[in-house]
């Protein structure tokens, strides 16, 4: 069966993490992960991307796609694969800008695939939310795609991913899909770790300083009162709504005076947040809750989304085998093969999109001349039979 790479810069702007992975029918198995930090130079550059002139924002491009195609090749180096074993890479990119909702709807990720494409020789499928917003759907959440396909056999459950942005998925065995960004993840956590520590702190380990912190029942009223968590699916949402200029908005001068109950206020905030919407917008009970990504690392986080959800259980998606960080660029991985061979890779219910389509561009690498590369016929039995990995077939 074949090989697929996936690539997934986060808007919490860490670093870039890295899947390798072989898809089998309902079934996956995750050969390699690792996520690469970016240095505080890079992480900088790409939380005020918005804002750069066209001439730094087209090298940061260059430059990033260059830090991509340097973290896919050291994951197969480390689990000693070679290039020709890879069908595809899966890119998603860096998102830059996201306005779906704009007068003209556009959306901007970098991190240059023809970079990724030569230095790898794989081919590579990336800008995937431009054609779904072309249909007409809010180019995001896309990894519904992939929740369905292997947690949607089931009891109703909900994937909820907490990086900068959170966002849902309920799947189930005869429940309709539905699929949202729930709103800030991590990304006001880390703002104002960073602001009080004056850079020398990139997040809240732990959260053990929000813990530290009293939680302010009226700025989170106030917070609450965003219009984005009014509004019903599909609908997604980035660091263009949940920012310093908000923090500043709500909390003022406490941002400086009193920055442990800031922190400890928007931690619960983001817990808050997630319950709420899901009271409000998910039309069945879901009978437990799986989290991925890099909230699930915030004790402080996890234990306020447990109370807030409770009865419900809520664990990481650890417990089934895979990395918390990992379980995006698994996504865009199977997302790019599916593109590969010309099939479906969104679920147009949930972002909004008027009809169903293939996302991604396609940048072929050297080694894609090879076309016998894209047959399923072509399998890695030999070399994966000495390695240890980690399958996962689709929960029922």
């Amino acid at each position: 069966m074949p090989l697929a790479l996936g690539l997934m810069s986060g808007t919490s702007c860490d670093g870039i993490s890295a899947a390798l992975v072989r898809f089998h029918g309902r079934s996956f198995r995750v050969l390699a992960e690792r996520t690469s930090p970016y240095p505080p130079s890079l992480r900088r550059l790409l939380r005020h991307g918005p804002a750069l002139p066209a001439r730094a924002l087209s090298r940061l491009h260059v430059e990033l796609g260059e830090r991509l195609a340097r973290a896919a090749k050291r994951l197969l180096a480390s689990s000693r694969f070679s290039p020709e074993h890879v069908a595809v890479i899966g890119s998603h990119g860096h998102t830059i800008y996201h306005g779906p909702r704009d007068a003209t709807p556009s959306t901007l990720q970098i991190g240059s695939a023809d970079v990724i494409a030569q230095r790898t020789g794989i081919a590579v499928v990336s800008d995937f939310r431009a054609r779904d917003l072309a249909a007409g759907g809010e180019g995001a959440p896309l990894v519904p795609y992939f929740d369905k396909a292997f947690f949607g056999h089931g009891p109703a459950r909900a994937l909820q991913n907490i990086g900068g942005i959170a966002n849902v998925t309920a799947v189930g065995r005869g429940v309709p899909t539905i699929a949202f960004d729930t709103g800030p993840g991590i990304c006001l956590i880390d703002l104002v770790a960073q602001q009080m520590s004056r850079g020398k702190l990139r997040y809240d380990r732990g959260g053990r300083l929000a813990a530290r912190g009293r939680i302010d029942p009226r700025a989170v009223r106030r917070l609450w009162a965003h219009p984005y968590f009014h509004r019903p699916p599909p609908k997604s949402t980035g660091r263009d709504l949940f920012n310093e200029r908000l923090l500043r908005h709500v909390f003022g001068a406490r941002l400086s005076r009193a920055p442990l109950d800031v922190l400890a206020t928007v931690t619960f905030f983001t817990a808050y947040s997630v319950a709420e919407s899901y009271r409000r917008f998910l039309p069945t009970r879901i009978r437990e809750v799986i989290v991925s990504g890099g909230g699930v690392r915030n004790a402080t986080l996890m234990r306020h989304l447990a109370e807030q959800l409770a009865p419900t259980p809520v664990h990481s998606i650890e417990r089934y085998g895979l990395g918390a960080q990992a379980k995006e660029p698994v996504a865009f991985a199977y997302l790019a093969l599916r593109a590969l061979h010309g099939q479906i890779n969104h679920l147009p219910e949930t972002t909004g999109a008027r009809e169903a389509c293939v996302l991604g561009t396609l940048t072929l690498g050297s080694k894609s001349r090879d076309t016998s590369i894209f047959s399923p016929r072509k399998t890695t039995e030999k070399i994966e039979a000495s390695r240890k990995t980690r399958k996962i077939d689709a929960l029922a």
